[in-house]
């Protein structure tokens, strides 16, 4: 890995907004996320004629310039994270001349492992994401890097902080670039509707004084240091439960014709219980992983898992809130069993049931119910992973984030991989990249157990 260029990209100066002041403030959701570890995304682009020359006299202007009209659309991003002295709680602050650092960058490494789904060592994605610039007053809401291979492609890396945005909010700001970079990056072109961001906070309406609730808890918590959190904006790099020095990843697909299969298994085991199960995509996919990780490291049946995905909760708000929405508008929810519950013979069952219940909870009650605890228990069972055995399988990304449609104007991604599932502990989802039906699951663990789940998966269905 060659850095060529560390260099910053600003709103275009010829826009009025790029010339003003924009402050937004953190709302409860924002806060809940406040010190979790940054998420950090690639998006792999195949090009195998792709020379340094047309890299870097059309690709990387053309992306350069894009992002430049782009910001001009989501000011927050090109600020900083600030936590003024006169202010209860952080707030967003974009003053004229900010931008996001964007930083260039060549490899040798194999483009064809990275962008694969196979085997590898998790590290080698390392080189390929950028950092957030963070100091003792201040934080970058994201970071860019694109890289290129030579006779291969480039990759684009984004590391966003997640007390700013949410893998919807992240995403729809990737789908604007691409759509502005590859429309030909006319100044003064309006996003279309889908893709221009709604930046007010008065929408999202919660339980009152939550947001210092998460604050005050945060302040409290082990995961931050209490006397210097006010100086220091810095999200914590540490990894869910500690990190293994041999992680491997991997990504797994499970097919149309796999969760017609796996429907048909679990309603020919739970008929006779008279149990209702809500059978979604995302219920089968999280219920099937989660069994064949639980299976992959095995142990004592009596150690815990805990198994958590979270909700957007933008269309069950009342009213509902934009998907466009700038900013975090979800919440986690989060269960504790026994890994023996996952280990016998029907731990897909049992697995489907009490992913089924979650999201069945979440659909017929409030969806907001219960944050007052959510993220307390959330900090316990990070401390109990930090201490204990437990076991955390939590998801990032989503199928419907439609990650796989994202062209910047040289086609589709070939891969895209979420690798902050490396400190998260967490598995990725997206949609199949053939556009076939199926989710494409992202998996980091070390390699014994990357070795149990290869042999366990296309077996278990």
């Amino acid at each position: 890995m060659e850095i060529l260029e560390v260099t910053q990209v600003a709103p275009t100066s010829n826009s009025p907004e790029s010339t003003t002041e924009f402050r937004l403030p953190l709302t409860f959701s924002d806060i809940l996320w406040f010190k979790l570890p940054p998420v950090e995304r690639l998006f792999f682009y195949q090009l195998d004629e792709l020379t340094p020359a047309c890299f870097n006299s059309v690709i990387l202007p053309k992306l350069k310039r894009s992002l430049s009209l782009t910001l001009v659309h989501y000011l927050p991003l090109a600020g900083n994270l600030k936590w003024p002295p006169n202010e209860p709680k952080p707030i967003i602050l974009y003053t004229p001349n900010d931008g996001v650092s964007l930083t260039v960058a060549h490899s040798d490494a194999d483009f064809n492992i990275l962008s694969s789904d196979g085997v590898y060592d998790a590290a080698e994605l390392h080189p390929l994401k950028p950092d957030l610039v963070t100091s003792d007053v201040s934080a970058s809401p994201i970071a860019l890097q694109v890289t290129l291979f030579p006779n291969k492609g480039f990759c684009i890396g984004i590391t966003a902080h997640h007390a700013v945005l949410d893998g919807q909010t992240t995403t729809m700001f990737i789908k604007s670039w691409a759509y502005i970079c590859k429309q030909g990056n006319d100044e003064n072109s309006p996003l279309p509707p889908e893709l221009t961001p709604v930046f007010d906070r008065s929408v999202l309406k919660g339980p009152d004084g939550l947001d210092m609730l998460y604050l005050n808890q945060w302040l409290a918590s082990s995961w931050s240091d209490s006397d210097t959190i006010k100086k220091s904006l810095k999200v914590t790099t540490r990894a869910v439960g500690g990190a293994a020095s041999d992680l491997v990843r991997a990504t797994f697909e499970i097919t149309r014709e796999d969760f017609k299969k796996l429907r048909e298994r679990v309603l020919s085991k739970l008929s006779d219980s008279g149990k209702e199960v809500h059978l979604s995509t995302f219920v089968l996919s999280f219920a099937y992983v989660t069994t064949c990780m639980v299976k992959a490291r095995g142990g004592d049946g009596d150690r815990k898992v805990a198994f958590a995905f979270t909700a957007d909760c933008r269309p069950r708000l009342n009213p509902p809130v934009s998907q466009n929405y700038f900013g975090n508008c979800n919440r986690p929810k989060i269960e504790v069993a026994k890994a023996r519950d996952f280990l016998d013979e029907n731990g897909l069952e049992f697995a489907v049931q009490k992913a089924s219940g979650m999201v069945k909870a979440l659909m017929e009650r409030w969806v907001l119910d219960g944050m007052e605890k959510i993220l307390s228990d959330c900090l316990d069972v990070l401390k109990e992973a930090s201490e204990t055995k437990l076991q955390i399988i939590s998801v990032a990304g989503s199928p419907r984030f439609g990650v796989y449609g994202i062209d910047f104007g040289w086609g589709k991604p070939h891969k895209v991989v979420i690798v902050s599932i490396d400190k998260s502990g967490a598995i990725s989802m997206a949609e199949s990249r053939d556009g076939s039906g199926g989710v494409e699951i992202g998996l980091a663990s070390n390699k014994h157990e990357m070795n149990n789940f290869s042999w366990l998966f296309p077996r278990y269905v």
